[in-house]
């Protein structure tokens, strides 16, 4: 008998099974196959716009993928660094052969985590709760609770030009049974797809006529327990180059070939991150589109063609390839496909991952509906976390909007639901300057070491931390800066503006072209502070009207996360609520008045009909 079973060893079941284990549950992680853990079957890359603050937040809870990514990455650099802080993100270029296996590892080391590879074909249960699996063999484990974290196994489906053929990701098994136990549970299925770009061999590619894409010289890293940063000197290097007409005809010219417009396929699939034959017909304006050429690993000879993702037949793959700058010759080592497979409805799930229908049962990764390796990990550690709280008799961890990305991306998928792949964009953050790369720590952490994921001594070194940054501002409120010719003169030769009266420290920083370098020389006071002390302090202090004015907003926002909705509520009690919303309400069954404001279909009239009614009630006993 388990305590936790995961189904899955992608990055979602990795990560709860790795939280459930560190806390000391009895964890059983099943996988289809060992070889297979953690795999990185498409891009090969760990963060991005938005996914690289999702990366910081899995660390700052005590998850493992930023740990993982510093330690196995072949390029990492800062994105949007010139614009404000609210959307700059890290992303790496993960080796697709260590970063699996460094996960292994660490899965097959784990104390309290035993791993099996097996396919399961069912769940156990009885009216209440779910109980085990049934694996393939007819053999039946127990458990307390089940997290499935399936992927894009379930049922799936690899599709190339017409031909259709029952597989997962990278020729392997599909999972079968489970589709019909979920159903037979009263779960809402639906079809999505996805796809993934060819692979060429590296030596048949002519850079030349490509644009080189660095590393930062800067030592970035995901997670802040890494001692040491990978240094450019030993970073590989990507390259951009773009379609050409000829790529354009060929794919135009083709279209009926294509198992994305044959009628093939049947799911929706991600509407930002199309098919090179999406593009072209979608954006036909458009003269030609990026391609990305990133190396997979250093242990293979396989370059990945982003940009480049397609459900043709091969032949016409080959000549679209060829059609290409730089890839003339390129030779092709792995073909192009689409892939359709199962996933729920996420409004099937309250906020913790469980279900609504049946208890004990958790979902995380793709199965919810959505795409990507950084939205996987965040739901399989947030899965692992509160299926270890609900053994414990403690309430769940729900992070708010204004406190994670993680928390903008549960909400979203139980609140709203999905209709194609859901893939975390930085516009979907209302209170995207709260949720910075900078303050991932600040925002998540005391919540990971309450929960036993972070140990004391990283704490110990977050709370002095913070502590220098607090008493740095104060220090700058006292530092008085005189407007001396020769402080003057060192701003007019760096085309700054010159300090026309006495002012603080902190307001002299405050100005947008200001840095500390420059604080120094004004001050001769020497801030002995490390680069990211630095930066969480610049910001905090350049954006403090914005930041404070967002502050204000997400505390209103906290208020209304405060008023609980009772979950026995009988919506067809309340009277004078319109049709569209009591259905809506009864269907998704928010826990808070803030998450039913923003359910589709229910207006402020029906929000504040159902306050009254709330209010009644606890008057009412």
């Amino acid at each position: 008998m388990y305590d936790i079973i995961v189904i899955g060893g992608g990055h979602a079941g990795v990560e709860a099974a790795l939280a459930a284990s560190s806390l000391k549950n009895k964890t059983l992680l099943i996988v289809g196959n060992i070889n297979k853990i953690a795999s990185l079957p498409c891009n090969p890359s760990i963060g991005g716009p938005a996914k690289g603050i999702i990366v910081r937040e899995i660390d700052a809870l005590g998850g493992q993928m930023a740990k993982t990514a510093d330690a196995t990455l072949l390029q990492i650099k800062m994105l949007n660094i010139s614009k404000g802080p609210a959307v700059r993100a890290l992303r790496a270029q993960a080796d697709k052969v260590t970063y699996p296996k460094y996960m292994a590892d660490l899965v097959q080391t784990a104390d309290n985590l035993d791993l099996k590879e097996a396919y399961v074909v069912g769940l156990t249960y009885n009216k209440e709760e779910v109980t085990g699996v049934i694996l393939e063999n007819g053999e039946e484990i127990r458990s307390k609770i089940v997290i499935m974290a399936t992927g894009t196994y379930l049922a799936s489906d690899v599709l190339v030009g017409h031909s259709k053929t029952s597989s997962g990701p990278e020729n392997q098994r599909t999972s079968f049974g489970l589709s019909k136990s979920l159903v037979d549970l009263g779960f809402e299925l639906k079809r999505l797809k996805t796809g993934t770009p060819p692979r060429i061999r590296k030596d048949s590619v002519d850079y030349s006529k490509m644009t080189i894409q660095s590393g930062d010289d800067y030592p970035w890293v995901f997670s802040n327990t890494t001692k040491e940063a990978l240094p450019l000197s030993e970073q590989v290097n990507c390259y951009l180059t773009y379609t050409s007409p000829k790529t354009h005809e060929i794919i135009n010219n083709n279209l009926g070939l294509s198992s994305m417009y044959s009628g093939l396929v049947k799911g929706l699939g991600p509407r930002y991150c199309p098919s090179i034959e999406d593009k072209i017909v979608r954006f036909a304006d458009k003269q030609r589109h990026q391609i990305f050429v990133e190396p997979e690993s250093k242990y293979s000879d396989e370059l990945y063609l982003q940009g480049l993702s397609t459900s043709f037949p091969h032949d016409i793959q080959e000549q679209i390839v060829a059609s290409v700058p730089g890839l003339e010759n390129a030779v092709i080592t792995k073909y192009a496909y689409a892939i359709e497979y199962d996933a729920i409805n996420p409004m099937e799930l309250l906020r913790s991952l469980e279900a609504k229908r049946i208890n004990n049962l958790f979902f995380a990764g793709q199965i919810n509906g959505t795409s990507g390796y950084e939205e996987a990990a965040a739901q399989g550690l947030m899965a692992g976390i509160n299926a270890s709280l609900k053994l414990k008799n403690l309430p769940p961890l729900i992070l708010r909007r204004d406190e994670a990305y993680i928390g903008v991306l549960i909400d979203d998928l139980t609140t709203k639901g999905i209709v194609d792949p859901y893939r975390m964009l930085t516009s979907r953050a209302e209170f995207r300057l709260l949720l910075r790369n900078d303050n991932s720590e600040e925002r998540l952490l005391e919540y990971g070491y309450n929960i036993g994921l972070v140990d004391q001594e990283r704490y110990d070194l977050f709370l002095t931390k913070e502590k220098l940054i607090k008493d740095t501002i104060e220090k700058l409120h006292e530092i008085k800066i005189n407007p001396k010719q020769a402080i003057n003169q060192y701003l007019l030769d760096q085309n700054k503006n010159v300090i026309n009266e006495k002012i603080t420290g902190y307001e002299f920083l405050k100005r947008t072209d200001i840095n500390f370098e420059d604080l120094n020389f004004a001050t001769a006071y020497e801030f002995d502070l490390s680069n990211d002390v630095k930066e969480e302090i610049l910001i905090k202090i350049k954006y403090e009207g914005y930041i404070k004015k967002e502050y204000k907003n997400a505390q209103k926002l906290a208020v209304m996360e405060s008023k609980i909705i009772p979950s026995d509520i009988n919506y067809d009690d309340i009277p004078n609520i319109a049709k569209e919303a009591k259905d809506k309400l009864k269907k998704i069954k928010p826990g808070t008045i803030s998450q039913a404001t923003r359910i589709s279909g229910v207006n402020p009239s029906d929000i504040s009909i159902l306050l009254v009614y709330l209010e009644s009630r606890r008057s009412n006993g």
